[in-house]
């Protein structure tokens, strides 16, 4: 064999070796991708998710759902429009609302998170935030800020805030002081109108308003970790003149499900995340 023949097929090999290894390594990243029918968020997901079904929960057609989040069996809500807004404790199985406290006329409800049986709720630009007792609604303070406020979840130190741009505010959870801002960038443009918030094994999962479009955040640094792409979720047959968009994200960790509804919707849903690339 010719020396040139030898240079060939040593390059051939090489080849098939770079190829060998790339298909092997795509396999091994896709192995923790497989539907899980035991838990709604698998690890690791892939950068482009949607989504499955489990289950379907009635749910109150007029609350204008801002923010959402599930704790014991029940959902705690946040809901908007001047004159409107209340805060809300619903049973998960059949939509009845169990408890309301309305807030004054002249503020609009925005953001909800719970921070140590202490319900946190954030109005969208009137600065004032209200906090109240998980187990009687009893309001027994405020807090202010000065941006608007949209979206509101914890990371067990921080309280974490969107206020509609491409920023998310960490606040000290009892002073309420900004301790740092950390901004979200998409293919190296800022992602703004993050709206409501729901911190998930390590990741801020962000609503994007006015889309179907669910963003995971690396809180640390901002970077997009993923998409979860909702388009569809709620049935043609269920939309109404008053059926308003997307927005309500909630996480049970205990049993590893995630809710999703939207503004005036007549159900939220427990859903399934699956990549993209396994849906036919």
């Amino acid at each position: 064999m010719t020396d040139r023949n030898k240079k060939l097929q040593f390059e051939r090999g090489l080849l098939w070796a770079g190829i060998f290894l790339i298909v092997i390594t795509l396999l091994s990243g896709c192995k923790f991708q497989t539907k899980d029918p035991t838990g709604s968020i698998p690890p690791n997901m892939s950068l482009q998710m949607t989504f499955q079904v489990v289950k379907s929960y009635p749910h109150d057609p007029t609350a204008f759902i801002q923010g959402l989040i599930y704790q014991g069996g029940y959902f705690y809500e946040s809901t908007g429009l001047y004159g409107q807004s209340s805060l809300r404790k619903v049973a998960l199985e059949t939509g009845e609302v169990l408890q309301q406290i309305d807030l004054p006329p002249e503020t609009f409800g925005e953001g909800l998170t719970l921070w140590e049986e202490q319900l946190l709720q954030l109005t969208w630009r009137e600065g004032r935030g209200f906090i109240y007792a998980q187990d009687d609604f009893m309001l027994f303070g405020e807090f202010t800020y000065r941006t608007e406020g949209w979206g509101l979840t914890h990371d067990g130190t921080h309280l974490i805030m969107s206020d509609g741009s491409h920023r998310l505010y960490f606040l000290d959870p009892e002073g309420f002081q900004v301790l740092k801002v950390v901004e979200v960038f998409y293919q190296e443009q800022p992602l703004a109108r993050l709206n409501e918030l729901e911190y998930i094994n390590g990741e801020v999962f962000a609503n994007i308003w006015q889309t179907d479009q669910i963003v995971r955040i690396d809180p640390e640094t901002g970077a997009v970790l993923g998409w979860i792409n909702l388009a569809g979720i709620l049935p043609k047959e269920l939309i109404t003149p008053t059926t308003d968009v997307l927005n309500g994200i909630a996480y049970d960790p205990k049993d590893n499900r995630l809710f999703i509804t939207g503004k005036n919707w007549p159900l939220v849903f427990e859903i399934l995340l699956i990549p993209d690339s396994e849906i036919e």
